[in-house]
This record gives structure tokens, C-alpha cells and sequence, in this order.
């Protein structure tokens, strides 16, 4: 069932702005499609979880020129925990996407990043709330959003992007990463030690949820594995230890934001 989007959408990208647009495409509301404008083009993504974390959200992807602006709307998270976050995916044809099942190589019922990066590729953007959000930055994780104590995460960046991420924006996707398996609402080495930085605990690094672009194709295997043709995790290495207005285009497209939402639980779970 397609529904309207939650007030917390419509808090964050500007309502009134956003109704203007509304009364010039009334048949938006029922197209499922997210708003476009001459000058600039939004898409949507549903987070569903992964590792079944119970975490789902909402991304908006939204482009004026090479500024991208990205909001995201997540719950389920492990309260009180950083939870890096990247866009992932190719901008040289590679298909990419969210892993499922088969991508557990030792059994453990756990998709790790390095299990799952063969699907989802190599980081293309680090969602940083500050600073450097080259792929170098993809487990500086005293720079990434923090969820609240009841497992909200709510984040909004500007970034300067390539021409290439323009061109290939529907072939991305959104990765948010942070689990708590044992439910002791933070995270430990129960699971081991990262296979990322070993000064990490797995929890923190595993794939929390994942979501595409509303539309691109699903399901393919990719054409020749991650970008750097190496299916290592070379790249995201860590770089900090674990640490407790845009346009109108941007605002009307966060009003008119539609997609599809399951049920908490209901979400693609590469467990299932």
C-alpha cells in the first residue's frame, strides 16, 4: 500500500514550499514517483534491514547540479551508537545491489560488510556529519550520525558530488551499518572482532539496513565486483576509533515523498 509520508518528512524538507509544487502536479500523489523539476531530480529509497536488526528508514536523494542532498529517516537502530552510513555502488556501468541470504560465506547468520561488499560494491560516498566523505572515511565512525536512545537517526548533508555520481545516481544506493544481535543496546565483541579494523567490534560495522533507488534493477549479479576490481575492503579502513534550505526542488520533493513502507520486521533481511 502506498501511503503519504510521515510529518517527520515533511518537517525536514519544508512543507509549505513544497505545496506550491503539489498544486502544480496533482497526479504525483498517486504516480509513486518521487518529484522532479527542469533543474534538478529527487529519488527515493526505502531502507530495509539487513541482519534482521528490525532497522527501516527512508533516504532522499535530491540533485541541483553537482549538490546532492541526502536525508535520512531511520528507526530500529542500536540506541546511543554511532552508525556509519555510505552510498554505495558503481558509476562505471557495474550492477550493484542490496545482498541477501547468499551472501553468508561462513554460516554465522551474519552478513558482514566485507560478505556483502561483492553485492553492494565499494563505497562511493561516506554520509559524514562532518568532514571528508571520500570512501577513505567509511569507518570514521566519530564522524557518523548517532541514534537516539530510542534507536532514531535522523540525518541531513549537503555534498559536493562528481559528474560521474550525477550520471549514475539511480545506480546507487544507501547503506547504513550498526547491529546489536545479543539486544544489550550497544555494541560488544560477541560477534568477534571486525574483519575491517580489528579495533572494532563486528556489531559495529555489520549492515543494519539497505535500500535503492526506487526503480533501478535488482538482482543481477555484478558485472566484474567491486570498483577497484579487487573485492577487498581496501579503501574503508578506519580512520577514527569508535566514539560514543536547500532549493525548492529539494523542499517540494521532500513534501511529495512517497514510497512504499512494510512493517517494522517486514523489510528484506538477507537472513530470511
Amino acid at each position: 500500500m502506498i501511503f503519504q509520508p510521515p510529518a517527520r518528512f515533511a518537517a525536514l524538507m519544508g512543507l509549505p514550499a513544497a505545496l506550491v509544487l503539489l498544486a502544480a502536479t496533482p497526479s504525483f500523489a498517486h504516480s509513486g514517483s518521487p518529484a522532479k523539476a527542469p533543474d534538478g531530480k529527487a529519488y527515493q529509497i526505502e531502507l530495509e534491514q539487513q541482519n534482521r536488526s528490525g532497522a527501516s528508514g527512508a533516504a532522499l536523494l535530491s540533485l541541483d547540479g553537482a549538490k546532492l542532498t541526502v536525508k535520512i529517516e531511520a528507526d530500529g537502530l542500536v540506541p546511543g551508537q554511532p552508525h556509519a552510513q555510505h552510498i554505495h555502488g558503481s558509476t562505471d556501468g557495474h550492477n550493484f545491489h542490496c545482498p541477501d541470504a547468499s551472501a553468508d560465506k561462513n554460516g554465522d547468520s551474519i552478513v558482514t560488510t566485507a560478505e556483502g561488499l561483492p553485492a553492494y560494491g565499494d563505497i562511493n560516498i561516506s554520509l559524514t556529519t562532518k568532514g571528508d566523505t571520500s570512501k577513505d572515511s567509511g569507518l570514521a565512525v566519530d564522524r557518523m550520525p548517532v541514534a537516539d536512545k530510542d534507536g532514531k537517526l535522523t540525518y541531513s548533508r549537503t555534498i559536493t558530488v562528481s559528474q560521474a555520481v550525477v550520471d549514475h545516481i539511480k545506480d546507487l544506493h544507501v547503506v547504513q551499518h550498526g547491529i546489536d544481535p545479543n539486544a544489550n543496546s550497544k555494541y560488544d565483541f560477541s560477534l568477534g572482532k571486525s574483519e575491517l579494523d580489528p579495533k572494532l567490534p563486528q556489531e559495529a560495522t555489520a549492515p543494519a539496513n539497505c535500500g535503492m533507488v526506487k526503480g533501478a534493477s535488482v538482482g543481477s549479479m555484478p558485472v566484474g565486483g567491486v570498483e577497484t576490481g579487487s573485492g577487498d575492503t581496501r579503501g574503508i579502513e578506519a580512520t577514527g576509533i569508535l566514539a560514543t534550505g536547500g532549493t525548492a526542488v529539494v523542499l517540494a520533493a521532500g513534501a511529495l515523498f512517497v514510497l512504499r513502507r512494510r512493517a517494522l520486521g517486514e523489510g528484506t533481511d538477507p537472513r530470511d
